[in-house]
């Protein structure tokens, strides 16, 4: 970001915090912040491949339905065309992948680090600023549900009338049911358009907090939807947090664009804070002395933050008998119970009540609905015994295409690769293991050492350890191999790259 975008945001901010001088804002940008894990969706939620990739409730992805959020907005409104994204760095081809198949072109920021939501949205209010002009962000989670878009464009126009005028607004969900999930917003005074002045942010109660909350009436649940325009929350952000801003704005200045991510200066960003919107922000609004305010929407949309297996069960469509399943699932004298099949195996459940049953190649869940907000736990228990089912599939996506580990022993591993047409690995070598590859349809281009070949179905090659090579797919059909590894390690960081188009060389 040059010294001249800097100013015009300064300019812009000092104009819109000077009481009374509202200014007209109609450019609207779609922010979607995509750096969670999702661990109470474990075992279908992994660490490089988190729930806002994964269709929960159907088939696109959270993130492919949150992207097309905006569509329609009402055309009185100037949506800029591409949303900004931001995401981590593990994420950013699938994320790319995915948007591309929703016919979407957007601006992918790729955190250099997790500093939480508050450094994120100030990545994309640089962003939005970098052209030089203002903009209203209409910053949402990544893996939400929200069933009514008539109903959340609406709430959003509301929150962007406040946002036009310096105020950061947030949308609340009337509570229809105490829960112990979610954070709360307490109402202050009443505005139009069912708004209110924030009072304050509330965290998750206890169940005895959370039931008088709701009775009376005064609090609604957090959504994590913000709307706020990119200078104001650049300047309240430069106010209340100022080592938090000043690494965000001198990462963002050394910007890297060259691979088609726009990639902050990591050791800049490092500097920064970690901290959620909501506690950097928020709950400092109002507060004596502070020209921001705050301001809550009312949003009845048939939302849900899918934060639990219990709220997937609870935002889909039942049965006669209570019950949810996906893919190959059969009830018998079962009641309110969710079971899921991923791995294409049946799973049947008899005489279950209020349970969860998830099945992925390589881990089974089941638990009891009440509990599920201990998934979280569990999935640290997994971490600390270094347990590779806390951090991917079997099924390992990559910007070439995917691996999947079919069998493995102790000196031993097979894994069936598939390359996309015109993708290639990276040129690379390992120390401790050697490979041996079998074409099963499509070709191949092989480097190996010196040499470059061809393999035709029914083709095979061996890699010696310590061998440079390539595996490429010049065709126009997926290429499928079955490759056999042996060695003394074979883990997926015994892999030294000397070239990569991804930009992944070591």
């Amino acid at each position: 970001m040059d010294s001249k975008v800097r100013q015009d945001i300064e300019e812009t901010a000092e104009t819109i915090t000077a009481p009374g001088v509202p200014t007209e804002c109609r450019r609207i940008v779609q922010v979607i912040l995509a750096g969670g894990s999702g661990t109470r969706l474990w075992p279908v939620s992994r660490e490089q491949f988190p729930k806002q990739l994964i269709g929960v409730i159907g088939t696109e992805s959270l993130l492919q339905a949150t992207v097309l959020r905006m569509k329609h907005f009402p055309a009185a409104w100037d949506v800029a065309a591409e949303p900004v994204i931001v995401c981590g760095e593990e994420h950013r081809f699938a994320t790319r992948e995915q948007v591309h198949e929703s016919g979407v072109t957007a601006r992918i920021v790729v955190e250099p680090a997790r500093r939480d939501t508050a450094p994120a949205l100030t990545l994309a209010a640089l962003t939005a600023c970098a052209d030089g002009q203002d903009a209203i962000l209409v910053a949402m989670p990544a893996d939400h549900a929200i069933a009514d878009l008539d109903a959340l464009h609406a709430s959003i126009e509301t929150a962007a009338r406040f946002a036009q005028t310096g105020d950061i607004a947030t949308l609340g969900i009337p509570p229809t049911r105490p829960d112990t999930g979610f954070g709360y917003i307490r109402l202050g005074d009443a505005l139009q358009d069912g708004a209110h002045r924030i009072d304050r942010f509330v965290e998750k109660p206890v169940a005895e907090l959370a039931t008088q909350y709701v009775a009376s009436g005064n609090y609604w649940w957090n959504s994590g939807i913000f709307v706020v325009r990119a200078s104001v929350w650049l300047a309240v952000l430069e106010q209340l947090q100022p080592e938090m801003h000043a690494a965000c704005v001198l990462s963002y200045e050394q910007l890297n664009n060259a691979d088609g991510y726009l990639r902050p200066c990591a050791a800049e960003f490092s500097k920064s804070p970690s901290d959620s919107i909501d506690y950097a922000v928020m709950e400092h609004l109002g507060k004596p002395g502070s020209p921001f305010k705050g301001v809550v929407v009312p949003l009845e949309a048939g939302w849900s933050d899918l934060g639990s297996w219990d709220a997937v069960w609870d935002a889909m469509e039942k049965d006669e008998s209570g019950n949810v399943g996906s893919g190959r699932v059969l009830f018998e004298g079962s009641t309110a119970s969710y079971a899921r099949s991923e791995g294409g195996r049946l799973v049947a459940c008899v005489g279950t009540t209020n349970l969860i049953v998830v099945e992925t190649d390589d881990a089974v869940l089941v638990a009891d609905r009440s509990r599920v907000q201990d998934i979280k736990g569990l999935v640290s228990r997994i971490k600390l015994a270094k347990s590779p089912e806390a951090d991917a599939h079997r099924k390992v996506r990559r910007p070439w295409g995917f691996y999947d580990s079919i069998d493995h022993g102790e000196r031993f591993q097979v894994k069936r690769i598939v390359v996309n047409p015109g993708a290639r690995l990276s040129l690379q070598m390992h120390h401790h293991r050697a490979e041996h590859w079998v074409v099963v349809s499509g070709t191949a281009l092989v480097t190996r050492g010196e040499e470059e070949f061809l393999l035709s179905e029914n083709e095979s090659t061996y890699i010696p350890l310590g061998v440079r090579h390539r595996l490429e797919n010049p065709g126009r059909v997926p290429l499928e191999i079955i490759e056999v590894q042996s060695g003394t390690y074979l883990g997926e960081d015994d892999i030294v790259r000397f070239d990569d188009k991804y930009g992944r060389c070591n």
